[in-house]
């Protein structure tokens, strides 16, 4: 079994999406402590964004909360929310983080833009803002997530190597991206087509409002229908969620092909054993957990990040922000074991039920 780990390169992960803003909205982007010291007995705000996608309730929120206590003795207060993929309702719990006086808040951004004049509000209220997973706009004053420009490599490399000597410029896939609204679908979309253009034709490809996977299986149904199920060798999905609509499509169809993933979620890794899907893209979530805790706690008590955060991005409107990347893992068949079962995320027994327990036998997992 090998785990094929994709390095961040530590001092070149400047992630720019455009020029710093005015100086008020830099303003605490690159600070890593400020105002009165203060103990374990803090006030912290964890805002995520939907739950659709399995992974937030199921690993973010209980991970983060499970740190926070451990750093803060049991004495931190934790106010949490979750958007629901609404982003005028995050802005309105913001709102309420505010009124409630929290020392910090965890934000996972519906829609990274959007959020900023919210950001700016919480800021001018004494709040430092640490984005998780998705880099908001506005001044905040940390970031953790994955490096996704590479997580789209390792998509696009994936597909490439389950296409073998399919993988020609005139051979045909599908790319269904994840939504406009979240800034790492755009970097997924860059890093996938880095690897893909040039080396097969993307004959159809999509924005996908919300990661929808009702939204991905009307698109996969409509660009069978536009290039013919015979031309189409392979798909790009940008997630797990998406891809299981995506290959509900497909299978209505008649059509088995390649389909990616990411996020590594139980439905997901089941049909990786099936074939169904050949792989996704594991992102270990406690170590981003971890990550945004630790800046949490650290903001809220006045100290430096300089011991937690190695790295530094810019986004619109804040420039060199303390940043904690960290690296994912392509998951297919051959390295199950050796990831989301070494790691703890699941057992054989809650991936080998008794409808798969027959895939599990053929590839060694029962």
């Amino acid at each position: 079994m090998r785990r094929v780990a994709v390095a961040v390169a530590a001092g070149a992960m400047a992630i720019s999406l455009a020029a710093c803003g005015s100086a008020k909205e830099s303003k605490g982007g690159s600070e890593s402590s400020g105002g009165a010291k203060k103990g374990d007995d803090i006030k912290v705000g964890l805002l995520l964004p939907e739950n659709k996608t399995a992974r937030y309730e199921k690993f973010d929120r209980p991970l983060i909360e499970k740190k926070i206590k451990e750093l803060t003795n049991n004495k931190a207060k934790i106010l949490y929310n979750n958007a629901r993929q609404d982003a005028n309702l995050q802005s309105q719990q913001v709102d309420t983080m505010i009124t409630n006086k929290v020392d910090v808040l965890i934000l996972d951004a519906v829609d990274a833009k959007a959020i900023k004049n919210s950001v700016q509000k919480a800021v001018d209220a004494g709040i430092k803002v640490v984005a998780y997973d998705r880099l908001a706009e506005g001044p905040i004053s940390a970031y953790t997530s994955f490096d996704n420009v590479e997580v789209g490599k390792t998509q696009g490399q994936a597909l490439l190597k389950a296409l073998g000597n399919k993988a020609k410029k005139s051979t045909k896939i599908v790319m269904i991206n994840g939504s406009v609204t979240d800034p790492n679908a755009a970097q997924f979309k860059q890093g996938a087509h880095s690897v893909l253009d040039g080396k097969v034709t993307i004959a159809k490809e999509y924005d996908t409002k919300e990661w929808s996977p009702d939204n991905a299986n009307s698109e996969m149904e409509a660009a069978i229908s536009a290039v013919g199920k015979k031309n189409i060798a392979g798909v790009y999905s940008a997630n797990d969620g998406m891809a299981g609509g995506i290959i509900t499509a497909l299978k209505a169809a008649g059509l088995k092909v390649p389909v990616t993933g990411q996020d590594a979620e139980l439905a997901g890794v089941q049909r990786i054993v099936t074939g169904d899907q050949y792989m996704s893209v594991y992102k270990p979530y406690k170590p981003e957990a971890d990550a945004a805790a630790e800046m949490a706690v650290a903001l809220a008590q006045g100290k430096s990040l300089d011991s937690i955060a190695k790295d530094k991005v810019s986004s619109g409107s804040a420039k060199d922000v303390p940043s904690v990347l960290v690296p994912v893992t392509s998951l297919t068949q051959d390295n199950i074991k050796d990831t989301v079962i070494k790691d703890g995320v699941y057992t054989t027994a809650d991936i080998c039920t008794a409808k798969y327990a027959a895939a599990c036998k053929k590839i060694g997992l029962q």
